[in-house]
């Protein structure tokens, strides 16, 4: 299984439409260094091609429009989406320029996992219910339907299963109907009563984006080559920083087991 979610947050890049290149000026630039070189003595409305009035950024009398529809400001990247194993180990990560649509999901695992043989048996994301249609709506379900199952979170499956019966039938984090033992364990309490568990931390993401979201306020203020650098290098800390957790626990298990190991048998006599 992978976890996959996103975290709104990102630095800024150009500004010019379908581009995502770094900022020439990352302090009050709006263009990188192809646009500058055309845009930077041009009218700031979109569509306008002629030259901006002195120490203003449009032509005399130009009205007020949506921001969309001009360069004044450099936009943001969307989100920075992770991939994690349930234990909490980032696998890979990626910047979405304008939104965390169904299509960049689908893209960033075809990047990740571009072969059926490599691809997880579950994927485990908030609106897993929408990517599985967006699947099966573009013909794309074929390539999937053998490898992978989409699931819902845990905590967002409570509000998604209501209604919806594409995600409850197939979207289920922990079914009970056997449709996917690998999900759901039996495990007994101290007094020897069985009860389901989830086999799987299903928050994984959300776990590492509360902690990543920290510091949200010193990436965004970054150049884009910074800001991936920076990311890069804290999700392998924090990668680091897992394993190293794993380790202690196992060897801690492995001490309290060879602490609970008895003799065979051997009865020996007392010395006097």
């Amino acid at each position: 299984m992978i976890v996959v979610d996103g975290i709104v947050m990102g630095p800024t890049h150009c500004a010019f439409e379908n581009y995502s290149e770094p900022l020439k000026n990352a302090r009050t630039g709006v263009f990188c260094i192809r646009h500058e070189s055309q845009h930077k003595n041009l009218c700031c409305m979109k569509d306008c091609y002629n030259q901006k009035e002195e120490r203003s950024q449009t032509l005399p009398n130009a009205t007020t429009t949506p921001a969309h529809d001009n360069y004044f400001v450099a936009p943001r990247f969307y989100c920075v989406e992770t991939i994690c194993a349930p234990c909490g180990v980032v696998i890979a990560w990626a910047k979405f320029v304008k939104a965390e649509g169904e299509s960049q999901i689908i893209d960033f695992l075809e990047f990740v996992y571009p072969t059926p043989n490599v691809r997880p048996s579950y994927v485990c994301i908030d609106k897993a219910c929408m990517v599985l249609r967006h699947l099966i709506t573009s013909r794309d379900w074929n390539i999937w339907k053998t490898t992978t199952r989409f699931v819902v979170d845990s905590f967002h499956y409570i509000n998604h299963r209501v209604g919806d019966y594409l995600c409850c039938k197939f979207c289920n984090p922990s079914p009970l109907n056997g449709s996917a033992p690998n999900l759901v364990l039996v495990e007994r309490d101290a007094e020897g009563n069985p009860h389901y568990k989830r086999a799987f931390n299903t928050q994984a993401c959300e776990q590492l984006n509360a902690w990543l979201g920290g510091f949200q306020s010193i990436l965004n203020r970054m150049t884009v080559d910074n800001f991936n650098w920076t990311t890069h290098a804290m999700l392998f800390i924090h990668t680091q920083h897992v394993l190293m957790k794993q380790n202690i626990k196992q060897t801690q298990n492995t001490n309290t087991n060879d602490n609970n190991v008895e003799d065979d048998g051997i009865e020996l006599d007392r010395v006097e």
